[in-house]
Order: C-alpha cells, then sequence, then structure tokens
C-alpha cells in the first residue's frame, strides 16, 4: 500500500475518531441517566463502548471501500456529503439525549440518524455492495438504540 491508498483511509479514521471523541465528550451519564427507568433487556452500560468502536471501526472501511469504488468526483462527494451529515446526526443525538437531557427530543433525532444510515446503505449499494453490507451493522444498531430511545421515553416521560 503506497501514501496514496492510505490517505483515504487515515482522513476517514481521523474523521470518525472526531466523531466519536465528540460524542463521548456529549455523553454524560451520572445521576440523571442512572435515574431513567430502563427496560430489562437494555444492554449494560460497558456494552455502548465496546459496539460504538466496533461500528465506528467497521465504518470506517464501509466509507473507503464504497469511496474507492465511486465512479466519479460527484459520486464521491455525494458518499462523503451523507457520510459527514451522518456523523453530525450521531453527535447531535447524543447532544440531545445526555447533555439536554432530552431523550424525547433525541427520539425524533434518531429518525434522521437512522434515515442517514440507512441512505449510506443505499448509496454505496450503487457502486460497491460490500461497502453497503458493511454499514449494515450500524443500521441495525441505531435500529436498537432507537426502540431503546422510545422504551425509555415511555417509561420515563415526559421531560422538560
Amino acid at each position: 500500500m503506497n501514501r496514496a491508498s492510505l490517505f483515504p483511509i487515515l482522513i476517514a479514521a481521523l474523521a470518525t475518531a472526531i466523531v466519536a471523541v465528540m460524542g463521548a465528550t456529549i455523553t454524560v451519564t451520572g445521576p440523571w441517566y442512572d435515574s431513567l427507568i430502563q427496560p430489562r433487556w437494555a444492554p449494560p452500560e460497558a456494552a455502548y463502548g465496546i459496539a460504538w468502536t466496533a461500528i465506528y471501526a467497521i465504518n470506517v472501511i464501509a466509507v473507503v471501500t464504497a469511496w474507492r469504488a465511486m465512479e466519479s468526483r460527484g459520486e464521491a462527494e455525494g458518499l462523503i456529503t451523507i457520510w459527514a451529515l451522518n456523523g453530525f446526526l450521531n453527535i447531535l443525538w447524543s447532544l440531545l439525549f445526555f447533555r439536554l437531557q432530552r431523550p424525547d427530543w433525541a427520539l425524533v433525532e434518531v429518525v434522521f440518524l437512522w434515515l442517514s444510515v440507512g441512505s449510506l446503505l443505499v448509496y454505496s449499494w450503487r457502486r460497491s455492495m460490500t461497502g453497503a453490507l458493511l454499514v449494515l451493522p450500524y443500521l441495525l444498531w441505531v435500529t436498537f438504540a432507537g426502540y431503546l430511545n422510545m422504551t425509555i421515553v415511555r417509561l420515563n416521560g415526559p421531560f422538560s
């Protein structure tokens, strides 16, 4: 592998690390979060870090794989735009749920996050089935997280 082929991987990894660090910085568990009624099937707190680390790592591989398969600069830019929007929505969800303590607002936002992940999958599929399939665990995780978010709202709302 030469420098030119490593560059997209490094950029994707750096951008993903920034999203992960920002999300982790915003995610503050503590008395408020600990007081929320959780469903019996909610994973232990330690599982979230493991899941997100795996998803972020797979996401880097997915976006680089799909980006390399794009046939034009415009297609590649479209993929990067969706990916950047997804990163923003990922951070926004953490901000709404944890920092602002508004799981109800986060529940609305998770729909847009889910759509952005679905868009990554569909957009990637056009040129790279491998890139698209690598996005699937992320889509499944956000689906699960959205359902968990909805359950927390049902068990604890209303929020103010």
